[in-house]
């Protein structure tokens, strides 16, 4: 029996039926950026459904007085771990803690966590970015470019390496009305602004920023485009492939539904929205939005994985867009209404006010909201907060919110076509278990069903609020309704009653004008006629 065979009958029946486990079976995986939001997803993963992977070096910082053991412990605490702690605990064996730094020359590692991972890496998922648009653009070259660069350099050591996964953003090319799958050069040369970035003081940067951006909305898209470029220049080099995702949200079905980290993107929006506190967003409503389970995904670039360590050719780079809104559209305005039922019947345990905001297509309209619903509510309520001699934070939570809003509202006052024919074309090539367990047909997304475990994943892994709590949060959210009509019709009388205090006012003024113009046409019409 030759030595495929007998791979086959070692392996477990589930795992024989799946080419993708028996591609990643005795092999060794560097990841960065695997205690991120995605990095977790994709490592708790590779170890529930490719269990014979033979390691999982992650570069994780060193904490201070925190060893490297206590440092994984506390990593697979993490609840999207309780299914192979309960099932398969033997697998977490595989981890391997590599400390270093992405900031640091050479990643920081020691010599020997090094020689070990030029020995025996053979595949490469290098995750770790600085999500934040608003970034200063030192840090984020410093992140998402240099950060790169220092991996690069280890990759071309490696000498088993068979696989180079760059995970990059959709929005990478954000000047393009088009995003095909392929190669766009770098706005400026990477290298040198990599160069220019670490000279140059940050007064200088400021300056120099816009002009640099190019109209790019920020430093995140600006240096991913430059990262993009710089990898592409390894292709001869590495085996690489570059996976595209767009908005990256909670999981769709695993390793939980709904569940997600951080309040960034769309997930802030919610947890605003539903609170009260953001009442109005510059969005058209028609425009598609475009959102990626992390779970679809982590479950694709997986899958590229296999894809590219299948193609011994280093002198092409593969790219792979990985988008919903071509195969599974959806407007914001839907998102809006489909998110409003079920935030209405699932709301929040503390809300300032009755979440009621909506979207403005027309920015002037937008901004009058924002000072009449955000502003002025916020300093009512911290300056009855100071009469109580409570410490105010309201108006410092809407200039956060402000300041989120207006980097976010780009994207939702823009749209784009993303070409994804090279991930559709990978995801039909897989066999029928393939696709089972390693989804990622966003066709099969149910946005009703999405954004319901969406809503229930936020109130119960990022806000910590107990499914329990949601009969109280529905008495407080009919409290906060019949609030919220009083002040309306407050407002409406208070509005009439002005009206008609004034309204005899209003109509001699009328009156007077109407008169003045009168008298002055039949004055005009008598000196016409005296001429």
């Amino acid at each position: 029996m030759d030595d495929g065979r007998k791979m086959m009958t070692m392996l477990p029946e589930d795992v024989a039926s799946s080419s993708i486990a028996q591609s990643y079976a005795g092999r060794s995986i560097f990841i960065t950026g695997a205690t991120g939001f995605m990095g977790k997803i994709m490592v708790e993963k590779l170890l529930r459904d490719c269990g014979d992977i033979r390691c999982i070096y992650l570069l994780i910082r060193a904490k201070k007085g925190i060893d490297p053991a206590q440092r994984k412990e506390e990593y697979v605490k993490n609840i999207v771990f309780d299914q192979v702690r309960e099932q398969y605990g033997e697998r977490l064996e595989k981890i391997r803690l590599i400390r270093g730094d992405i900031l640091s020359e050479g990643l920081g590692l020691s010599e020997e966590d090094h020689r070990e991972l030029v020995d025996n890496v053979e595949m490469v998922f290098h995750c770790a970015a600085n999500v934040r648009f608003d970034q200063h653009i030192r840090q984020a070259v410093d992140i998402n470019l240099n950060g790169t660069i220092r991996v690069l350099k280890l990759a071309e050591k490696m000498r088993k390496l068979v696989s180079f996964i760059h995970v990059s953003t959709s929005y990478c090319q954000c000047n393009e009305a088009v995003l095909e799958e392929k190669h766009y050069p770098a706005p400026q040369n990477p290298e040198g602004i990599s160069k220019m970035v670490g000279l140059l003081d940050d007064d200088i940067l400021d300056l120099i920023t816009p002009r640099l951006l190019n109209n790019l909305p920020n430093t995140y898209a600006y240096t991913k485009a430059l990262t993009e470029d710089m990898v592409y220049q390894y292709r001869g080099k590495l085996p690489i492939a570059i996976a595209r995702p767009s908005i990256v949200t909670a999981a769709m079905k695993e390793p939980l539904p709904g569940w997600g980290e951080g309040t960034n993107g769309p997930t802030g929006l919610l947890i605003g929205a539903g609170r009260g506190v953001i009442r109005s967003m510059h969005c058209n409503g028609e425009y598609l939005a475009d959102f990626m389970p992390v779970d679809i995904t982590m479950n694709a670039i997986i899958a590229i994985g296999t894809e590219r360590m299948k193609d011994p050719r280093k002198d092409e780079v593969m790219y792979y867009n990985l988008a919903s809104s071509a195969e599974n559209p959806i407007s914001w305005g839907e998102v809006l209404e489909m998110g409003r039922s079920v935030l209405n019947d699932n709301p929040f345990c503390f809300a300032l006010w009755y979440p009621d905001g909506s979207i403005k297509s027309n920015y002037l309209y937008h901004l009058l909201c924002v000072i009449f619903f955000h502003y002025l509510p916020a300093y009512l309520i911290d300056f009855l907060l100071v009469l109580l001699r409570r410490k105010p934070f309201l108006v410092k939570v809407q200039k956060r919110i402000s300041a989120g809003l207006t980097i976010l509202q780009y994207y939702t006052t823009k749209e784009w076509i993303f070409r994804c024919d090279n991930a559709k074309s990978l995801y039909q090539r897989l066999s029928q278990d393939d696709r089972k367990r390693f989804y990622f047909d966003v066709t099969e997304i149910d946005y009703q069903t999405y954004l319901y475990d969406f809503i229930l994943g936020a109130r119960k892994y990022i806000l910590k609020e107990a499914p329990e709590t949601l009969p109280q949060a529905r008495k407080l959210l009919r409290k906060l309704y019949i609030m919220d009509k009083m002040v309306q019709i407050g407002l409406y009388v208070f509005g009439l009653w002005l009206f008609w205090t004034y309204l005899e006012v209003i109509t001699g003024s009328i009156q007077y004008v109407f008169d003045t113009a009168i008298v002055g046409l039949r004055g005009s019409s008598s000196v016409r006629q005296g001429l």
